[in-house]
């Protein structure tokens, strides 16, 4: 008995040692499980940065991505306290079970990589989106730093329940790789691969903030001499590598925020961070109204309703043309579309508003240029317009200014006929452009002077800064006056002067197809500083003086008409009579002649008009010829009106507009227009001034921090851009200080704030994108769509807006395009069908943004006629 007693004792002895050892031991490992920087639990490490998330400014609401987020010490300890007996019990349970201890390692992997999805168009952030690049040659991992981004509210998350989460976005997370896997990365399969653990989730966190220009673990594809290259190596991918996001590219990540992801205990992961405060009205456009703002559709009412019938009857048989296309292909869809090149005998010129030949045939008359005027097809083509034999890259600005390619414009009668006036002249295989024109064959920079010195007034650059050029020829007078600081709207109509707009356009000088006919231009009223017209051929004085009373309309209270032409400096009879009409109409119309002066180098003559600045004139006037417009007759509705021989009021309550002049440039640039007080409404929603600035400061940040440097886009092949929606012009004024220009388009149906983007300096014109836009192919470097086809659905249809953005891209062009989700998908599917390359897409809940490049692909069939 008493041997049995000290055997007892012994055992209880030796069980004693061997729990103290055995608890020794789970401590040791629990605490290296807890520190270590490769097992740290996404719970304990999310917690860990709360010190840090709270230091960030509310109106951020992200860490900026150049500091590292750095976990404190103290806070490592406290939680490695906190989670002690936690990590114990868990540790012995893993012990036991391997494949639980990996799929808990997995399950950390994924919650630091899908945890806070985000997508903001201002300041660029993509959390858990997906912009990617193939993997180069190599096949390098696409592996970053951390950069952890995150609100207030989400920093509050506890431990418990950022375990729960991360449960269920492991689970989501491996079905997204399973069903995407060829196109996207993810954090955790990042992981897997490196053996990095949750480690490895962690450096592949992927965030693009473009207002504070981060890009950790996002990839793209950059441009090098029209090359694709890595961002990485700064070599030429392979052909087959250079589209960035496969065929059934969708942001896996950011999907996931639009779903409602549940673990197996049914419990749902917490939701998308919002918006920070003074943005959402920016980025989700879909919620903006217009206003105080009319629409120039209103302001066009007349003109509105015939075109409303017009537009059923298109729908009608555009649905029926689409039910039967489908109902043939068996199924349809983008993925079905068989594309065709257009048959016209247009060729590689074809604009459809303008080559109608059909329309045009049935003109009663073509007395006023009816026929070089719009008139577009009852359903828009969604053939595809084919390239030049031959075509190239456009030469780059500012060289193309001198010269361009031959096969990218192949005519030469021009050449021909006004090659000794040095418009343009063939030299092997290119086109030259001395600079010259009709009244300037020595040079449009000695023109230019010629003005300024005749009348300093004119203050080029300054005073003037936004001019239209009637009858500009091959655009040289514009494209020098950037020398001058001045934007010109360059204008002629597609004439015998084959290709004359083409030429301005591939040398990088604004310009568009239009003619002095029988309607008003698609501009505003008292927008144009300064308005050109050099032996342009326009019969200004004949019935009543009608054409020129439309500069009238045009011109800003003050502004000038430069006219240089043979009646202002010859002796011939049509001449003399021409210029007494001349004097006789601008006298009566109280235009001040306030120089005239002539040339000893070019051998011309010019004469400098003075629109009147208040209407004491107009009131002392004994002629009632040319008469004042009716009270009725808004200046301001350009859309297909008709013109009237009238003048129009000049505006006198120093709070209306045209009142007086704006600001000298380039101060009026960001300049709240005077005429924009806080009684009235803007587009978002805000006092209208306010809105202004808010755009401002959106278009800035974006510019700057995203599309400037965030999309892959190399800037210095970038010249003529177009934003096709454009509302005060805050994405055309971000890129003021780049070598480009930018047509803004105000669409007819949207608030009319074309006359604010005259008045900070900029141009514009209005377009109702359900039709062809005046412009040859291959116009443009870049299109800009903000909002722009979600609000066109209602009116017609996408297809042929987007074939119509193909027509007027040039090969290696870029798109970018930020709408809902649902309408991005369906873009993204057309353009992947015309063989473009999609070089990013980034969503988030219902918002989306797309970066497309048009490829040389052109289809072999041509449609019949």
């Amino acid at each position: 008995m008493a041997l049995f007693d000290r055997n007892q004792k012994q055992r209880s002895s030796l069980c004693s040692t061997a729990t103290v050892v055995v608890f020794v031991a789970l401590c040791l490992v629990g605490l290296w499980m807890i520190s270590s920087p490769e097992t740290i639990p996404a719970a304990a490490a999310n917690v860990s940065k709360k010190p840090d998330v709270v230091a960030v400014k509310e109106e951020d609401s992200s860490l900026d991505a150049t500091n590292n987020v750095k976990q404190n010490s103290a806070n490592v300890v406290a939680e490695t306290a906190a989670a002690d007996e936690t990590a114990a019990t868990a540790a012995a349970d893993e012990d036991d079970n391997p494949a639980k201890q990996a799929a808990g390692e997995k399950a950390a992997a994924a919650a630091a990589s899908s945890k806070d999805q985000t997508f903001d168009d201002e300041n660029g952030r993509t959390e858990g989106g997906a912009l990617v690049k193939p993997e180069n040659g190599g096949g390098d991992e696409v592996a970053s730093d951390v950069k952890e981004i995150g609100s207030l509210e989400q920093a509050a998350i506890d431990m418990k329940d950022t375990t729960e989460q991360s449960v269920g976005d492991t689970k989501e997370a491996a079905v997204v790789q399973d069903k995407s896997s060829d196109e996207i990365t993810t954090a955790a399969s990042d992981a897997r691969e490196s053996g990095d653990g949750g480690g490895g989730a962690a450096k592949n966190k992927q965030t693009f903030d473009d207002e504070n220009g981060k890009l950790d673990g996002v990839n793209l594809v950059k441009d090098v001499e029209n090359k694709t290259m890595s961002e990485e190596g700064a070599k030429p991918l392979p052909e087959e590598t250079t589209t960035v996001s496969s065929k059934n590219s969708i942001v896996a990540a950011a999907a996931m925020s639009d779903e409602k992801l549940s673990d197996n205990n049914g419990e749902q992961a917490q939701p998308v961070e919002a918006l920070p405060n003074g943005q959402a009205e920016l980025l989700t456009e879909r919620a903006a109204q217009n206003g105080s703002f009319t629409t120039q559709a209103a302001e066009s009412i007349k003109e509105k309703k015939k075109r409303a019938e017009k537009k059923k009857k298109k729908k009608k048989k555009a649905k029926a043309a689409a039910a039967a296309a489908e109902e043939e292909g068996g199924g349809g869809g983008a993925a079905s579309l068989g594309w065709k090149l257009c048959n016209t005998s247009a060729g590689a010129d074809y604009i459809p508003c303008l080559d109608n030949e059909a329309a045009i045939k049935k003109l009663k008359t073509t007395a006023h240029y009816e026929h070089r005027e719009r008139h577009c097809p009852a359903s828009p083509p969604t053939c595809l317009v084919p390239s030049p034999e031959g075509y190239r890259d456009p030469i780059r600005w500012p060289r193309s200014r001198d010269k361009i390619w031959y096969h990218n414009v192949p005519h030469s009668e021009l050449a021909a006929y006004k090659g000794h006036q040095n418009w343009v002249k063939v030299s092997g295989e290119y086109l030259t452009f001395p600079g010259g024109g009709t009244q300037f064959k020595h040079g449009a920079l000695h023109y230019i002077e010629l003005i300024q010195s005749s009348f300093p007034e004119v203050a080029w650059g300054r005073r003037s800064r936004v001019a239209l050029d009637v009858g500009c020829g091959v655009a040289s007078f514009g494209g020098y006056l950037f020398d001058h600081d001045v934007l010109t709207m360059s204008l002629a109509p597609k004439d015998e002067h084959e290709a004359q707009v083409q030429f301005a356009l591939e040398r990088g000088i604004p310009a568009i197809s239009a003619v002095m006919g029988t309607r008003r231009l698609p501009f505003p009223s008292n927008v144009f500083d300064a308005v050109h017209c050099a032996r342009c051929r326009v019969p200004w004085h004949i019935e009543g003086g009608m054409l020129l009373l439309e500069l009238n309309r045009l011109l800003r209270p003050g502004g000038f008409f430069v006219w240089s032409a043979t009646p202002v400096y010859q002796e011939l009879p049509e001449d003399v009579e021409i210029w007494g009409e001349m004097v006789k109409l601008t006298k009566a119309m109280c235009w001040e002649m306030v120089s005239k002066t002539s040339d000893t180098v070019d051998q011309v003559g010019l004469v400098t008009f003075r629109k009147p600045a208040d209407n004491a004139c107009y009131m002392k006037r004994r002629q009632k010829e040319p008469p004042l417009c009716e009270p009725s007759d808004d200046p301001n509705a350009a859309w297909n009106i008709t013109l009237r021989a009238c003048m129009h009021w000049v505006p006198t309550d120093p709070s209306v507009r045209g009142s007086r002049w704006p600001e000298r440039w380039p101060e009026r640039m960001e300049k709240t227009p005077y005429w924009l007080n806080s009684s009235q409404v803007g587009v978002y929603g805000k006092p209208a001034p306010e809105d202004f600035v808010a755009d401002q400061e959106h278009w800035r940040k974006v510019v700057r921090n995203s599309y400037l440097t965030g999309m892959g886009i190399d800037w210095k092949t970038v010249r003529n851009v177009m934003d096709m929606r454009a509302v005060y012009g805050g994405f055309a004024a971000a890129l003021r200080d780049m070598s480009v220009w930018v047509m803004n388009v105000v669409t007819i149906n949207s608030p009319d704030t074309l006359p604010v983007i005259y008045e900070r300096g900029l141009f514009g014109i209005y377009h109702d994108w359900c039709e062809s836009f005046s412009t040859y192919p291959r116009s443009y470097d870049l299109l800009h769509a903000d909002h722009l086809f979600s609000k066109l659905k209602s009116r017609c249809e996408v297809l042929p807006v987007i074939v119509e953005v193909d027509r007027i891209l040039r090969p290696n062009g870029k798109l970018i395009v930020r709408d809902d989700k649902e309408t991005v998908d369906e873009i993204k599917g057309v353009v992947r069908s015309l063989q473009w390359e999609v070089r990013m897409t980034v969503s988030k809940n219902r918002e989306a943004m797309l970066c497309a490049r048009k490829t040389t692909w052109r289809p072999t069939e041509a449609e019949a006629r």
